[in-house]
């Protein structure tokens, strides 16, 4: 494998878009920390949590020799009620990162939590709860003026990260949504816990999808919770409140054999580590270092 850089995301330390900002730590301490554990870059989080003017966030990034790499963008694309406002914050974000990341792009998802159904039943979709075909096509279209736009406006490219709660979840739902989009115009975010919840592997998945594979997020997926949230009918938030996404090595991904396939395609992209947590949860500081140690241990 190409030499990949890793970096952390926000959301390790509770900044997380479905969750209020409460209790959420300011983005000094969560820059500083990320340093301290030893990652080379960062996503940009939630608007607003990052400063929004370039100059000042390419100065905060600089003073600590971080990369901005990525920003997370969730729009209810089936919904066409929700293109304008989406594209309009795809064109804001878009902007930011061409201004203060290196190469970087936009992480685009459909907005997990939205619907009812697919949140109460994360982790256990059927297939009776998908989008129908017209639903599909306005899926894909949505997805792809995006990334039309934020490339051609602000040169970044954009991912898709199928995400759970949302619309695009299980393996053949990944597979349904990369068939009706442009493979030139539209990556793929592969997120293994995601997709290990969702229902696949991971493994497998990034040799299925290899070449549409731009940016990868490392995320465990705790099997026992897992097991819980189906048992007692969690639903997506309380199984995350609850550990479903664990520290690296403590959960059902094979990072082992991921990391070996990722070798083998040559990826030379960014790995982000993530584990989702509620704001004043978990141990942020120390899941980091036992996180980033347990990569060094696989060679990175």
């Amino acid at each position: 494998m190409s030499v990949a850089r890793v970096a952390n995301a926000p959301c390790s330390w509770g900044v997380l878009e479905f969750e209020s900002k409460v209790g959420a730590l300011r983005y000094g301490r969560v820059l500083d920390e990320m340093v301290a554990s030893g990652y080379a870059g960062t996503e940009l989080g939630d608007w607003g949590f990052l400063p929004t003017s370039p100059r000042q966030l390419r100065e905060v990034l600089h003073e600590r020799g971080l990369i901005l790499m990525a920003g997370f963008l969730p729009v209810a694309l089936a919904d066409p009620d929700t293109h304008a406002e989406g594209l309009e914050r795809a064109r804001k974000i878009g902007l930011l990162l061409a201004a203060a990341g290196d190469s970087p792009m936009i992480v685009l998802s459909d907005d997990n939590g939205r619907n009812a159904a697919r949140t109460r039943d994360a982790g256990r979709i059927r297939l009776d709860q998908g989008l129908t075909e017209t639903e599909w096509g306005i899926f894909a279209k949505a997805a792809e003026r995006i990334a039309r736009v934020v490339l051609e406006e602000a040169g970044v490219r954009t991912v898709f990260h199928p995400h759970c709660a949302g619309f695009v979840e299980t393996p053949r739902e990944v597979e349904s949504l990369l068939d009706r989009t442009d493979p030139e115009l539209l990556g793929l975010c592969l997120d293994t816990g995601h997709c290990t919840y969702g229902g696949g592997n991971a493994v497998q998945a990034l040799r299925s999808y290899a070449e549409r594979i731009w940016h990868v997020h490392f995320k465990d997926m705790q099997p026992q919770v897992a097991e819980r949230a189906l048992n007692e009918k969690w639903d997506y938030f309380q199984a995350v409140e609850r550990g479903l996404f664990c520290e690296l090595g403590q959960g059902a991904v094979d990072f082992g054999g991921f990391l070996s396939e990722l070798t083998r395609l040559r990826y030379s992209g960014w790995i982000v580590v993530e584990q989702d947590v509620f704001p004043e949860q978990g141990t942020p500081l120390e899941s980091a270092r036992r996180n980033r140690a347990f990569l060094r241990n696989l060679g990175l």
